[in-house]
């Protein structure tokens, strides 16, 4: 049995890593100073979370024109009751979503316009993303 004698290409670095070793701490200690506290961050990310799920930015969406109750909403997505209840006690929990009750009825509605802000923001990214790689393509 013969066996080949395979060359062996040298590696390329990934065209992202950085490949410098040295750091910079007049960078590093003003970026530090900048930086909200690790607690704000952890809060801020489990904010985001609740972002992460389509039915939940479904129901931030339908929110934006009017407020509604669990039956008009669930209407709205084609969804049962118990699955909208859910998400919105969710959403109330995280403070994105308020409550509003008129007789047997309770009305839910964008907590404040911090959420439209944040909504809005992110869907102008996605537009935006989207329609740049359409250009390109």
């Amino acid at each position: 049995m013969k066996i080949q004698n395979v060359e062996k290409k040298p590696q390329q670095s990934e065209p992202y890593v950085c490949e410098c070793k040295e750091t910079h701490p007049d960078l590093v200690k003003k970026t530090q100073s900048q930086m909200p506290s690790i607690e704000t961050l952890y809060d801020l990310s489990e904010f985001f979370k609740v972002f992460a799920d389509s039915t939940r930015i479904r129901i931030l969406c339908a929110l934006f024109e009017s407020e509604m109750c669990v039956c008009d909403i669930a209407e709205l997505l084609e969804m049962g009751q118990s699955a909208i209840s859910h998400q919105l006690r969710l959403l109330r929990t995280s403070h994105l979503v308020r409550t509003r009750r008129e007789g047997k009825t309770v009305y839910y509605a964008l907590d404040d316009e911090h959420i439209r802000l944040i909504f809005n923001q992110g869907l102008e990214h996605i537009l935006h993303r989207r329609y740049s790689h359409d250009q390109k393509v």
